[in-house]
């Protein structure tokens, strides 16, 4: 007696189908074996298939079973394939008749038959829709998530006795609904709002560029001057996700299990803020079976690093090529998984080991040597891959007590969602998204200097020595003031400000 069932196993980002199938041999001794690379989790499945089985009211065949996840050499992990493995033994035991071919199967059971809420469920529905099965069968819990998806028929499972009575005909169970992007409505509450900030003027308005073209920011100054409250501040200004991003962003947050049970797509853009002590491993990704990190985890929002300088050093370094890329690459003896990080970086530090240095009151107490060694902590490269350096003042006492009120996050938020929407119009027949994922082509092509603009330039770079990515980077941070202007063209004022967000080290 023999079945199968269509299940997927999800590699990087994206699915792939894997035929469960399922053996009985009623001339051998009673065992229950399964093979095609299962890890820990996957064979662990025999014993709670066998009891979800019982439990349910099912036989469980006293005879030797053989389940075989294709194609063999694919490793297989999580306990997905605990539905379509009891789907596959109640057909090959004939407990059940019913076509399955055309349906794909995935989803946890508990000992009692119910299916639990599972990971890497988007990944599957896009890989139904890919595939044109005529049906999705998945737990309920999960059934909001895979519904944001057009084009295929969500089955919300809520028990293996439900999937027994929807396949024999005995009570169908109705579709999910699909879910419009655009009726999904969630509003991130920003710790801070910019109205709550006292003072540092230059630095809302660098926070107000960063969040506008996606540009990299780096906020220097003494204790207490604001830099962690303007960056916590950061997610009441930041553009609304479009809907090819919410699908990235959720697609990453599926498979890592970090979408809340009965959640649907996110449409926030993500806001991380890892300790610095944390590995090299949990910022960039990977491990024995790699998994996407925080800078993964941070795609299409902010990846925000406070006590910059106090990360390791090789932790650092391993951010230049996401940076740069958008994209980090992770290579084992089994093979090379790919997973977007387009993040912003906002990056917090000290000037000094003490946190006084050029205090205008209090004195610093370190040594020149500590003070250079502690800033040579951030090497040039990853400073050279940020776009706005700004050091914040301690804030004066008539500001914090001042009763004068600044512009609110909303207020700033109209004018980033104005721009941003302006860029995305601008990029549309391309790949790009906004200012900050120009190259050097893109900004030849689509943005070039007046001869003017051009001089202008190349007295910048003479005097300032401006190494060549900076050079780009000043012209796209240039864009980003000129699109929050609601400017056509570009001007020597835009590049003259862009210039002003360049390390002090630089302008001497």
């Amino acid at each position: 007696m023999f079945a199968k069932v269509t299940s997927g196993a999800t590699v990087g980002l994206s699915s792939v189908p894997v035929t469960v199938e399922v053996d009985i041999s009623t001339k051998s001794l009673p065992s229950f074996t399964i093979v095609g690379l299962p890890d820990k989790s996957v064979d662990e499945s025999k014993e709670r298939v066998r009891a979800a089985l019982k439990n349910s009211g099912a036989e469980f065949p006293p005879h030797r079973i053989t389940v075989n996840l294709a194609p063999a050499d694919l490793p297989k992990e999580g306990p997905a394939y605990d539905l379509p493995i009891a789907l596959g033994i109640l057909l090959a035991s004939e407990q059940l008749v019913a076509k399955v071919d055309k349906y794909l199967v995935f989803g946890e059971l508990s000992l009692d038959g119910t299916l639990r809420h599972t990971n890497g469920i988007l990944p599957m529905a896009l890989l139904a829709k890919e595939k044109k099965y005529e049906a999705l069968l998945l737990p309920e819990v999960n059934a909001r998530e895979a519904a944001v998806i057009k084009g295929i028929k969500v089955t919300p499972i809520s028990s293996l006795i439900a999937l027994f009575r929807h396949l024999s005909g005995a009570s169908l169970i109705k579709a999910y609904p699909h879910i419009s992007f655009s009726k999904l409505e969630e509003e991130r509450i920003a710790e801070f709002d910019l109205e709550d900030v006292k003072g540092q003027e230059q630095g809302k308005r660098a926070l107000e560029i960063s969040a506008a073209g996606g540009h990299n920011l780096h906020l220097t100054g003494v204790p207490g001057a604001g830099k962690t409250m303007l960056a916590r501040a950061l997610p009441g200004i930041l553009p609304n996700l479009t809907e090819n991003e919410a699908l990235e962003v959720t697609k990453i947050y599926s498979i890592t299990g970090n979408i809340p049970e009965g959640a649907s797509i996110i449409k926030i853009r993500p806001f991380r803020a890892p300790h610095h002590t944390t590995s090299r491993i949990g910022l960039i990704g990977g491990g024995a079976h790699p998994m996407p990190g925080e800078i993964s985890l941070a795609h299409r929002g902010v990846l925000f690093l406070d006590e910059f300088p106090e990360f390791p050093r090789s932790v650092l370094e391993a951010l230049r090529q996401p940076i740069e890329d958008g994209i980090i690459s992770i290579s084992r003896a089994a093979g090379s998984i790919t997973y977007p990080a387009k993040f912003v970086l906002v990056a917090a530090s000290n000037p000094c080991p003490c946190g006084f240095f050029g205090d205008p009151v209090k004195p610093c107490r370190c040594m020149p040597g500590q003070i250079l060694r502690y800033q040579k902590r951030i090497s040039g490269p990853i400073v050279d891959r940020i776009d706005l350096h700004v050091s914040l003042p301690p804030v004066k006492v008539d500001k914090l007590t001042g009763e004068i009120k600044s512009e609110s996050s909303k207020t700033v938020k109209k004018r980033v969602q104005r721009t941003r929407d302006l860029q995305t119009k601008r990029y549309r027949k391309t790949n790009l998204v906004c200012n900050s994922d120009l190259n050097a082509r893109d900004i030849k092509e689509l943005m070039p200097l007046s001869s003017e603009m051009l001089q202008f330039m190349r007295q910048a770079v003479e005097k300032l020595h401006l190494s060549a990515r900076t050079y780009y980077r000043t012209i796209k941070v240039a864009r980003t003031i000129a699109d929050l202007e609601d400017e056509k063209n570009l001007g020597i004022s835009h590049l003259a400000e862009a210039l002003q967000y360049r390390p002090k080290e630089e302008i001497r």
